[in-house]
């Protein structure tokens, strides 16, 4: 079978079989593994906590595309979308490497650039930048691995919704999405609108404090939203064997998705990617904890149920089941 058959999701579980079938349970570094291959980020029991571990990768012409990208916000979004990892998991993200795989016509002056970018983003969460590789390739391919760590024993994990809990998105979905479409298509918006758009998909804030508080509040499951809300629900209810009910007219879109994208502002704000908004279930009194204590909007919509693991359903406000056919983004199926 082919990679492109396979798909992404197929192929990640396809390695973690491999790995797991030769998995040395006596390995002193197999003992202390928590989290493997599967989740946001890797995590595994260090010298007095948890240690996490993740790393993303974004590739010129599938990620990314220079014409309307500066080197700046590309650096800025290398280290934010492995920010967003650490964040899902309710970690503290700590150090950052950096790969670089690059044409060797390119100017010197973009690379400074480029970690302009990062040296901001990074910054800003306290992070340090200690070191990489760099490698010539015909195309721009930059790879980011980032390590953090937990306070508490246990981090944030898609595996672990239970039927009866409330679904909740932080902030605002499809703005990323809508951000892309207004880039590639040259469109003319108000300069309000265009900014927090451009914002959205190139230089988009993690959550990463917001994570953290719903680690501290109880909450036991979260994702990043970087393949969109409904692919990564999906991903969710896989892990956790369960299924989800969501009600499409609760999901948070941004009045600007109205006035500018009214008849696409449905599936953007559904199947849109990239906003890296957090993802996560909890009881209602947990739920009600978080959104007293958590600074940014916090929405609920939608509950964990039993059913068929990974199914999600979604109903509008008259509990009608619209025909939704719509997915978010999967590498190498996508990619056809």
């Amino acid at each position: 079978m082919k990679v492109s058959e396979l798909g992404e999701f197929g192929l990640i579980e396809l390695v973690s079989k491999v790995v797991d079938a030769n998995r040395d349970s006596e390995s002193a570094a197999w003992k202390q593994v928590l989290v493997g291959i599967g989740d946001d980020t890797a995590a595994w029991q260090g010298d007095g906590c948890v240690q996490l571990a993740t790393t993303d990768s974004l590739v010129q012409g599938t990620h990314f595309d220079l014409k309307y990208m500066h080197w700046e916000d590309l650096g800025w979004k290398a280290i934010a979308v492995n920010l967003s990892d650490i964040a899902a998991m309710g970690g503290v993200p700590k150090y950052a490497m950096v790969s670089l795989a690059l044409p060797g016509e390119l100017d010197a002056n973009c690379v400074v650039r480029l970690y302009q970018g990062m040296v901001e983003v990074a910054s800003r969460f306290d992070v340090a930048i200690v070191g990489g590789n760099i490698a010539s390739a015909d195309k721009v391919n930059i790879t980011v691995s980032l390590i953090g760590s937990l306070k508490g024993k246990t981090p944030l994990l898609r595996s672990a919704a239970l039927p009866g809990d409330l679904v909740a998105v932080t902030g605002y979905t499809g703005l990323a999405a809508a951000g892309l479409q207004m880039l590639k298509h040259k469109l003319k918006l108000d300069p309000k609108s265009s900014e927090l758009l451009s914002e959205a998909h190139l230089k988009p804030v993690p959550r990463v404090k917001e994570g953290q508080n719903l680690l501290r509040l109880g909450v036991k499951a979260a994702i990043d939203i970087s393949d969109g809300l409904i692919a990564d629900l999906t991903h969710v209810c896989k892990a956790s064997k369960v299924s989800a009910t969501i009600n499409k007219d609760l999901v948070p879109v941004h009045n600007i998705l109205e006035t500018h994208f009214p008849d696409d502002c449905e599936r953007l704000a559904l199947a849109g990617g990239e906003d890296y908004e957090l993802l996560f279930t909890a009881s209602n009194t947990v739920m009600e904890k978080v959104k007293r204590s958590v600074s940014c909007p916090v929405t609920v919509i939608g509950e964990i149920t039993e059913g068929t693991p990974g199914k999600v359903k979604i109903v509008d406000n008259a509990g009608r089941t619209p025909d939704w056919q719509k997915k978010g983004w999967e590498h190498f199926k996508s990619e056809r």
